[in-house]
């Protein structure tokens, strides 16, 4: 199950300048015996431009790299965007982004 907690304000670099992180979702997954997590962030930079950023995580660390989803990770993606408005507007759904 994905988490729905909101991010902590957190500031992060991009190449667009420092930007705060207004919504955050992880999405637990698997491989085998591996554990890592998808993580899906919408954040906001000093000039008000909305991002998204893709990462995966193992314990905890955030990692460069591709992000690879499956179908049934997409699904459950699409479930937690319900708990993720702002996340949800920003791909489309529910409302204009």
């Amino acid at each position: 199950m994905a988490t729905s907690a909101r991010a902590r304000t957190k500031t992060s670099a991009t190449p667009w300048g420092a930007a705060k992180t207004l919504e955050q979702l992880t999405l637990p997954q698997r491989a085998g015996e591996k554990r890592f997590a998808s993580v899906i962030q919408l954040l906001e930079t000093d000039k008000g431009e909305r991002l998204v950023r893709f990462a995966y995580t193992t314990g905890g660390v955030a990692r460069r790299g591709p992000v690879t989803l499956r179908l049934r990770d997409l699904e459950r993606l699409r479930a937690a965007l319900a708990e993720h408005p702002e996340l949800a507007r920003a791909f489309g759904f529910g409302g204009e982004a």
